[in-house]
């Protein structure tokens, strides 16, 4: 199996002189894109890094985005992309966790950290902007050619998940796990030189870079955009004729309202394939509608299997059966199972942990021996969330373990919140649980017990809310705190019974397919 760089190489042998990346103004050929590959590998080895060692990037989707997400790895050395959404305490967490030498970072992100006296730029050796600073460092290089050593087992980035107080974890993706995922890709949808990819969701994200090798592999285009705005991704789908893309639920709705309200010719449109969160059947239909000629194509798993783990393809034409509300059956070259209390396979139709077994399921996470030991088992990785399989192998999710909140695509884990909030001297108990949005597929819902009446504080909820915003990304902060006198209800093992808070909620909610 070939590392990273070989999807380049392919490129430049079959195809140097077409259309590599458009990015606003920029485009470049992958003849160009491959020399600012190796400027890149050849400016790296000039700040003394040495295989192994970490570049860290936090950005928005860019043409030198893509350029990092192939070069670094193909040069030996290992990705770390971080949410450019995270606050500064969560992303100095993960650059001393991950022991990252480089930084390069958008201007945003540089401002916002000086402003707060640099807390960044003292755990990593060099930071770099990557808009100016990056290009004086390619002009500045000279190419090199990429190392034969690099193999098929070696770290090819590390992908974060959680937040600040010890859930965030590095999630180690080796060369053979995403090169095994762009198999696996190409085996639910076509990729060839015609290929147009949008690249709409977040790169920092597994699922935001899903295609890259694919694309790349066909010397197919990619056309990024940096910000996600419906009217101007439609706007990019019509000029530049894209064929194909991936979006998280949110995304998709905002995409089939614009393009109902405000039609574009999207007649170009062959693939929308959409992950990272439930998704509404009714938000299927309005996409069909919106987009009659692309086939839709839901993709299940995890940042731990590089992301896919099933595929539903030609969604479209379930919508009005029971299987649109599957995750689809278990994508070529991997296995799926589910499994009982006691690890033996559960028959068919009966509900446990799914698990999940192939050249893409990760090598472990960064520095958590205990917690690698607890997920990756007999070889297979247990995801913790519970669902069961029909005759056909259709995987169908009933719950979501470790209450996680998909929130926009973006995973919050409760308890991360919960830790914050218990941070605050007013609070007793705290549960974090996710509740229906029409914007954002699931919104932060916070309920707390307090020490003191909570008649006695009446201003508590804005408090606890700006005490949460000094600490988490926004997006992870509670869009309502619901404050209570009486004690939360639990089991009879004392645990919290979030499935209580959540009922008046959800109850007579459409079915949601479950996501990535």
């Amino acid at each position: 199996m070939t590392t990273m760089i070989g999807p380049l190489q392919r490129a430049i042998a079959v195809g140097g002189d077409r259309p590599a990346v458009t990015c606003g103004d920029v485009e470049l050929t992958y003849a160009q894109m491959w020399e600012r590959t190796r400027r890149l590998a050849g400016g790296l080895r000039a700040l003394g890094l040495e295989t192994g060692d970490r570049v860290a990037i936090v950005a928005g989707n860019c043409h030198r985005y893509l350029e990092i997400y192939q070069g670094v790895p193909g040069a030996g050395l290992a990705l770390v992309p971080l949410n450019q959404r995270h606050s500064l305490a969560e992303l100095r967490y993960a650059l001393n966790d991950s022991g990252t030498k480089v930084l390069f970072a958008g201007g945003d992100l540089i401002e916002r950290d000086a402003d707060a006296g640099g807390p960044l730029s003292g755990s990593v050796e060099r930071v770099i902007d990557l808009d100016d600073g990056y290009e004086r460092l390619l002009a500045a290089s000279e190419p090199v050619d990429f190392p034969d050593g690099v193999a098929e087992h070696d770290l090819a980035g590390l992908f974060y998940t959680g937040g600040t107080t010890g859930a965030a974890k590095g999630v180690m993706l080796t060369h053979r796990n995403l090169v095994a995922n762009a198999f696996h890709f190409q085996t639910c949808c076509t990729f060839g030189p015609h290929t147009r990819w949008l690249v709409v969701a977040p790169m920092f994200h597994a699922a935001g870079s899903i295609a890259v090798l694919a694309t790349v592999w066909h010397a197919g285009r990619h056309v990024m955009l940096g910000a996600f705005d419906p009217g101007a991704a439609l706007d990019l789908i019509a000029v530049h004729r894209i064929t194909a893309t991936l979006v998280v639920p949110t995304m998709l709705a905002a995409i089939s309202e614009e393009q109902l309200a405000r039609p574009r010719d999207v007649a170009s449109l062959e693939l929308i394939s959409h992950g990272g969160a439930p998704v509404a059947t009714e938000t299927l239909r309005r996409a069909h509608l919106a987009f009659p000629g692309a086939q839709l194509l839901h993709l299940y798993g995890a940042t731990e299997t590089s992301p896919i783990a099933t595929t539903l393809p030609n969604e479209q034409s379930i919508l009005d059966t029971p299987r649109v509300r599957s995750c689809g059956q278990p994508a070529v070259g991997v296995d799926i199972a589910v499994l009982a209390d006691d690890g033996t396979p559960a028959p068919t139709g009966t509900v446990g942990e799914v698990a999940v077994r192939g050249a893409n399921v990760m090598a472990g996470y960064w520095n958590k021996p205990d917690e690698t030991a607890r997920v990756l088992v007999d070889g297979w990785y247990r995801t913790g969330d519970l669902g069961y399989q029909d005759d056909e192998a259709y995987l169908y999710l009933v719950d979501r373990a470790k209450d996680m909140v998909v929130t926009g695509g973006e995973n919050v884990y409760s308890t991360e919140v919960e830790d914050v909030l218990y941070r605050h001297p007013a609070v007793l108990e705290a549960a974090v649980v996710g509740v229906p949005d029409g914007r954002w597929g699931e919104a932060v819902h916070a309920v707390v017990v307090t020490r003191a009446p909570a008649a006695s504080q009446p201003d508590l909820e804005a408090e606890l809310m700006a005490h949460c915003r000094t600490l988490i990304a926004g997006y992870k902060v509670p869009k309502r705190i619901e404050v209570r006198d009486e004690p939360l209800p639990k089991s009879g093992a004392g645990k919290i019974l979030k499935r209580e808070l959540r009922a008046p909620f959800w109850s007579g909610r459409d079915t949601l397919v479950a996501g990535t």
